[in-house]
């Protein structure tokens, strides 16, 4: 037994041997696997963005305001005299000119009119040679005493109410033809002609109301309100000594910009108790007829010499609950640049504060940076646009 003894005193000690070599080996490994305790954590990648500078460009003083476009010429088209319509001589939204015969009114009646006045004007015209004979002979009786004043003074009377009667049936024939010309109902102005609001077939007159509306094209007027305040704001700078000088632009619903510039041609001499504002008027050029009577548009008016601003394109603004700001390159990293802006200049953003002008504006990879976000920039596929 004491050879089993033994033989149980070898394994145990080669059990507790393999431990410790087991326990060794692994913490060799761990060693060698485990990074050393000073090195540094790996830095993210530089995001690739697209930049341009910010410029320094001239920037006209706009104003921007609320207008309508207005027909300079804008006729109602009224029947003068009753009768029965005989046709439509236009095709509704053509461009007619002036003189144009819009309708016809059947003519029978007034030219039956005008011949009665005539016939009545022939008959006065007969009696008053009547009474200029019979005048001349109590006139010549009186004077070789073989007549009396009583009847050379009756001749007389007879004779004026001849020539009085001649004027009366004069003013019928008139009157008759006036009335026969109505008949052909014609354009006062030449511009585009609205709906019929009658068809041929019913009898028109003067309360049928209107048959149809035409309004002129080329020019047109802008009208916009100002302010009391900024109308004042521009007597004091001098700007609106001369209203002539003052130029406009104006910008559909769209957002597109008309290429055509008006300029101001009136200001009203009263101010609207409602709105407190001054109605301001200018002429636009419609040659091409794009602008339509009562549109709605709005109105950029310069005023004042160009000053240097400072732009940047539309797509670099973000806009949070503090305001509007872009980032910049600085560094190789994106800082954020709070800025005030002052409106538009084409496709860019006036900046009145904020930036100075050089600066390196993201415009694109927006969407992947973060403040103090290290950057990749390469300049932007569309560069900043020049007004």
């Amino acid at each position: 037994m004491p050879a089993v003894a033994d033989l149980y005193r070898q394994l145990a000690t080669l059990t507790v041997f393999g431990l410790h070599a087991l326990v060794g080996a692994a913490a060799i490994f761990a060693c060698v696997l485990a990074p050393p305790a000073n090195a540094q954590q790996a830095q993210p990648a530089a995001v690739p963005v697209g930049t341009v500078y910010a410029e320094r460009q001239p920037i006209s003083n706009i104003r921007d305001f609320v207008g309508r476009v207005e027909a300079i010429g804008r006729v109602e088209i009224r029947a003068r005299v009753q009768g029965y319509l005989e046709q439509v001589l236009f095709k509704e939204g053509d461009i007619v000119k002036k003189g144009d015969q819009l309708y016809q009114i059947e003519r029978g009646l007034f030219q039956a009119a005008v011949e009665a006045a005539k016939g009545a004007l022939e008959r006065s015209k007969a009696a008053k040679t009547l009474t200029a004979i019979q005048l001349q002979r109590a006139q010549e009786l009186l004077e070789k005493n073989a007549g009396t004043a009583v009847a050379r003074d009756q001749a007389l009377a007879a004779d004026q109410q001849a020539q009085g009667q001649i004027l009366a049936d004069q003013a019928n024939l008139d009157t008759a033809n006036i009335n026969l010309g109505y008949t052909d109902i014609a354009s006062p102005i030449s511009g585009k002609v609205s709906k019929t609001n009658v068809t041929a077939g019913n009898v028109v007159g003067p309360a049928s109301g209107i048959l149809t509306l035409i309004v002129s094209q080329d020019p047109m007027y802008i009208s916009f309100p100002v302010s009391q305040r900024e109308l004042l704001q521009a007597q004091l700078s001098g700007r609106v000594k001369d209203i002539a000088g003052i130029k406009i632009k104006i910008r559909f619903a769209d957002g597109t910009v008309y290429k055509n510039e008006g300029t101001v041609n009136f200001i009203d001499v009263s101010v609207d108790r409602a709105t407190d504002t001054v109605l301001a008027r200018a002429t636009m050029p419609n040659p091409e007829g794009v602008l339509v009577d009562g549109q709605l548009v709005s109105v950029a008016v310069e005023a004042g010499a160009p000053q240097d601003k400072v732009v940047v394109p539309q797509a670099a603004l973000i806009a949070d609950q503090q305001g509007v700001y872009v980032f910049a390159v600085e560094d190789g990293k994106a800082v954020v640049k709070r800025i005030k802006t002052g409106g538009e200049s084409g496709t860019n953003i006036v900046v009145n504060e904020g930036l100075n002008g050089g600066e390196q504006i993201i415009v694109e990879g927006l969407q992947s940076i973060r403040p103090g976000q290290a950057v990749q920039a390469a300049p932007a596929a569309t560069s900043l646009n020049r007004s």
